[in-house]
């Protein structure tokens, strides 16, 4: 029998919580048979949404009226966020009781309070953001997505290790090719400290598939499974793409409905335009992953629906099942990092 495995859920987190958030359990129920879940919130709108779904029998509802608001501040989040919904479900997780925390709250919050309650896995200086999202090739992961503005060498390097780990254990590429986003593919460009973790990736080639530089119109052709940046740019990349998905959409939507010819024109290519919007949704890749702690912390966007929640508890599902804290740390302490 497939061993059980408990998803802690900060049901208050999010645009649209708690629906999204049990309805997103809901169906996620329905793809891993064997999940059972915590929700973390006001019990009055909790208890009869789980009712409904009939999510009881295997779930269970912790009460508390506190929530980290999506304007908070990280710092007060600290401060004064121990009970909330987001800090309790974090708190589970650290207690052995719960095997992963999912929540589509304040980002920021919910970085420093898993930072703060998780810990960093020894020898990981600075825990980073990872998320997939489709190319040309497939899928590739990009970290940091915005955890850490400011880096240096020595967390490059420490997030290549990391992504090239994601990439393995969770997306399934036996030999992971990473590379770090610059503004050019010569070794002479960049900033120093981008050359620095260039030369020291390279001077790690029995551990890591490190391909050297690409440039950001490069990302989207799958070029590379891993791509390293500190979290400023490949926050900025991110938004980009997805900002462009939508433009292309909104195109194409605009191309087809300009006249009665185009219309018609639609009706035929209405399952070419269905595939492609499947494989552009962005739900599909909902669930970034705090990367570098004692315990799978994953975060969906806030304005995501109950398939992209769902989605976002699969990566923690993946995440657990394949034993990815435990390899990472396996990993970190068997490579020549000496920082």
């Amino acid at each position: 029998m497939t061993k059980p495995i408990h998803i802690s859920l900060d049901a208050m987190g999010g645009d649209y919580a708690p629906d999204i958030i049990i309805n997103g359990a809901a169906q996620a129920k329905l793809r891993y048979p064997n999940l059972i879940f915590s929700f973390f919130g006001d019990q009055t709108k909790l208890n009869p949404l789980t009712k409904a779904l009939n999510l009881s029998s295997f779930s269970n509802v912790i009460h508390t009226n506190e929530v980290i608001n999506s304007s908070d501040k990280p710092s007060t989040a600290l401060r004064n966020g121990k009970n909330s919904s987001m800090g309790m479900s974090i708190q589970l997780v650290k207690s052995g009781k719960a095997d992963a925390i999912v929540s589509a709250g304040n980002t920021g919050a919910l970085m420093a309070m898993s930072k703060l309650i998780l810990r960093p896995i020894d020898r990981i200086i600075r825990p980073a953001i990872a998320a997939c999202f489709p190319t040309i090739n497939g899928e590739s992961c990009m970290l940091d997505l915005g955890a850490n503005i400011e880096c240096d060498y020595k967390n490059l390097v420490q997030f290549a290790f990391m992504g090239q780990a994601f990439a393995r254990i969770v997306m399934g590429v036996k030999d992971p090719s990473v590379s770090l986003l610059n503004v050019g593919e010569e070794e002479q460009k960049g900033l120093d400290y981008i050359k620095e973790a260039s030369r020291v990736l390279y001077s790690l080639n029995n551990e890591i598939n490190y391909k050297g530089f690409i440039e950001g119109d490069k990302i989207a052709k799958g070029l590379s499974d891993v791509i390293v940046a500190d979290g400023f740019s490949g926050n900025i990349s991110l938004k980009t793409a997805e900002g462009t998905a939508q433009l292309v959409t909104s195109y194409l939507k605009g191309a087809f409905s300009s006249s009665l010819s185009s219309k018609i024109g639609y009706l035929f290519a209405k399952k070419a335009i269905n595939n492609f919007k499947l494989q552009m949704d962005p739900r599909k890749y909902n669930g970034a992953v705090f990367l570098g702690l004692n315990g799978v912390a994953v975060k969906s966007h806030g304005g995501t629906d109950a398939f992209g929640f769902a989605n976002a508890i699969g990566v923690a599902v993946d995440m657990v099942q394949h034993k990815f804290i435990s390899d990472l740390k396996n990993k970190i302490s068997k490579s020549n990092l000496n920082f």
